[in-house]
């Protein structure tokens, strides 16, 4: 991997599909800036689709290393192509720039794979640059959300969404099923009731976006395929007037008022694809995360029940599983202080984002179909227009 220099000015794109798995870093931070104060960061939305594993990587909020350093200036659009950080952690503002764009295909006898620029730019004194630039695989990003994940249980970090194309085998499936009604069995003693209605509202949220997502994705296909209809519907009119002449304006206003309108449903479905579309899709990846999250919050829970009931039966030495449980107890605390304080973070961004892809749309639909009436009226306007001058023309 190429290492750290300075940067030209940045440039965001979208990032197209592709690559193969590649390598877990052997050492050191694969974002620049890392040593210190370490900070997750997003780029823009990516979908990958590599040999072995399907990969999607989309962008939210940032989450800190640092527990005690959120801030409510973060970003709040999936959308933004720079992510723009600002910590509050100094009396001084300082702002993080990060941008991730220019993939590269890099092909060799091994395999083929795809890197893509990381550029920061920030006023953070702790930096040796304000500028950095480096490049990174898949592998990479992974990495990152898997020493995140270990450090953090129970932060909701917004990167990577990864299973595999195919099923897993016969035993591993088995194992699965064997821990998930092991774990079932076992449950979570003492869980705080706001843990339960957190988790109550993940599994409604989960099922409402992926059905909303679902269906969003059927209507789009639908009305991408009833657009294809109209480009082909329109010209038969300008053909039909070839052998028409007493109709040969109607049938021509009657063609262009349909060529308008499949520019309107062009434009209308360009927002959609753009904005709402993708905002769906990520918080479907969300639910998937938030499950992960609450499921290694119930794990840590669960390890301090296990304990607390063996110092209860006396089932090893007392002194050892007493420190052991305070130590426990110190873990819980940490974990489900650090979920509260994200999850009162994302829901209030989800909340603005649901509400902005919305109100975006409903502001799309009524200017879609202001148009389309605006067509058709000078259609009928046109039609009077015609009819008045024939009426004139018949009179002696």
């Amino acid at each position: 991997m190429e290492g750290e220099r300075p940067a030209s000015p940045a440039r965001s794109s979208g990032l197209p599909a592709g690559g193969a798995e590649g390598d877990s870093p052997g050492g050191g931070a694969p974002f620049p800036g890392s040593s210190g104060s370490s900070t997750l960061l997003q780029g823009e939305v990516l979908d990958l689709d590599e040999d072995e594993d399907d990969l999607e990587v989309f962008s939210k909020d940032a989450s800190l290393m640092d527990m005690n350093s959120f801030s409510p200036m973060m970003p709040t659009s999936p959308l933004s192509m720079i992510n723009q950080i600002k910590f509050e952690d100094e009396p001084d503002l300082k702002d993080l720039f990060i941008t991730v764009d220019e993939p590269e295909s890099h092909v060799t006898t091994i395999e083929t794979f795809i890197t893509y620029r990381i550029i920061t730019k920030t006023s953070r004194g702790e930096f040796d640059s304000s500028e950095f630039e480096v490049r990174r695989r898949y592998q990479d990003f992974l990495w990152l959300k898997g020493k995140l994940e270990e450090a953090h249980p129970t932060l909701i970090i917004p990167e990577l969404s990864s299973h595999k194309k195919q099923g897993p085998g016969l035993l591993s499936r088995m194992g699965q099923t064997v821990r998930a009604v092991a774990s079932s069995m076992r449950g979570v003693k003492n869980r705080p009731e706001e843990f339960m209605e957190m988790n109550n509202f993940i599994e409604i949220f989960s099922q409402k976006i992926n059905l909303i997502d679902k269906i969003s994705q059927r209507i789009y296909k639908e009305e991408r395929e009833y657009l294809d209809e109209m480009k082909e519907y329109g010209p038969i009119y300008i053909l039909w007037s070839a052998s028409e002449e007493d109709l040969v304006d109607t049938l021509r206003n009657v063609a262009s008022c349909i060529d308008r309108c499949c520019k309107a449903t062009e434009k209308r479905m360009s927002g959609l694809s753009e904005a709402l579309l993708p905002v769906v899709h990520e918080y479907v990846l969300y639910s998937e995360m938030l499950m992960g999250v609450m499921k290694r919050r119930d794990q840590i829970q669960a390890e301090l029940d296990s304990k607390v009931e063996a110092l209860t039966y006396k089932k090893a030495d007392t002194d050892l599983l007493t420190e052991e449980i305070g130590k426990l107890e110190d873990k819980v605390e940490c974990a489900n202080n650090a979920l509260k304080a994200d999850w009162e973070r994302w829901k209030q961004n989800m909340q603005n984002d649901i509400k902005s892809a919305f109100t975006d749309m409903a502001e799309e639909n009524i200017h879609y179909y202001e148009q389309c009436l605006a067509t058709w009226e000078s259609f009928l306007t046109s039609q009077t227009d015609l009819q008045l001058e024939e009426a004139s023309d018949d009179k002696p």
